[in-house]
């Protein structure tokens, strides 16, 4: 089955009128994605935002509007107030469906380096971490999210895809050029790793020319960028389930449609019992 998924290496604003000119931009994007017949539609982290905690604002109606407009799936960036600290706030991804209704959202879970949110440059918040790792099931597929440099962090895209995430979306913010080479093999790691589909786009600065924009499957590389703007890229769920639930075998490997990966990796073919269900619980079975 052929699923499309657009990302958006965007050109982002910070500055005068940013809630306005980062909506309107988002919003455009929705349409050329939908109008390209992207079912979900991926914006970097903190995108449209706001970026800090002194420019607070809400994407949310006006995207849920646009997604019901378009008919999309839509995953955008956010910061949101804690419950039980009015000064801390979590970075967030909120899910909204065709219909505009929040599918979910998803936390950041884990910590980064000191200098990041509450000193950065371009954003200022203090960032509290999440415990929750949610799987959402659209119904053609199910869909896991994790955040920028989350992808250095395997145990996340596993428990994921363990959980069942096909696609595993990681918006990221504005790593520097001098981490491509590492962020982008890591993406394609998890994809492979995992038997999943995996996907990263950045924010670009105003001056920026060049983006981190990469489409990765359990067989290779399906899509890469630096350019700006909207990339829709067709994903094979069919194959991917294939993937995932076929052992590797003497008569797999001898296929004529020859496999270009290891089959199988979350299922008990490669489990030993007695050691993940010491971590995982005497029930866990793969997928």
């Amino acid at each position: 089955m052929e699923f499309k998924i657009a990302m958006v290496e965007t050109q982002m604003h910070i500055g005068p009128d940013e809630e306005s000119i980062n909506l309107a931009r988002a919003e455009k994007y929705i349409e050329e994605a939908a109008d390209k017949g992207a079912r979900i539609v991926c914006f970097p982290e903190l995108f449209p935002g706001p970026w800090k905690d002194s420019n607070l604002y809400s994407p949310l109606e006006r995207m849920q509007t646009k997604a019901a407009e378009k008919r999309v799936y839509v995953i955008f960036g956010d910061i949101e107030p804690t419950d039980d600290d009015e000064n801390g706030f979590y970075n967030i991804f909120w899910f909204v469906g065709p219909d505009g209704e929040v599918v979910g959202k998803y936390r950041r879970t884990t910590p980064t380096g000191p200098w990041v949110y509450p000193y950065g440059d371009y954003w200022h918040f203090n960032y509290k971490t999440s415990d929750e790792l949610p799987v959402f099931d659209i119904g053609d597929c199910k869909i896991g999210i994790l955040m920028c440099s989350e992808v250095f962090c395997p145990e996340l895209g596993r428990a994921l895809a363990l959980k069942g995430a096909e696609i595993i979306f990681y918006p990221a913010a504005i790593p520097g050029k001098q981490m491509y080479e590492t962020w982008g093999s890591l993406i394609k790691a998890r994809a492979i790793e995992n038997n999943a589909y995996t996907a990263v786009c950045k924010n670009l600065l105003e001056d920026e020319k060049d983006g981190l924009l990469i489409v990765a499957g359990p067989e290779g590389t399906l899509y890469e960028s630096g350019e700006p703007g909207v990339h829709v890229v067709s994903l094979d769920l069919d194959r991917l389930r294939f993937l995932r639930t076929h052992e590797d075998t003497f008569d797999t490997y001898q296929d004529t449609s020859f496999y270009r990966t290891k089959l199988g990796l979350l299922t008990p073919q490669w489990r030993r019992p007695e050691v993940f269900e010491e971590i995982l619980g005497s029930g866990w079975k793969g997928v």
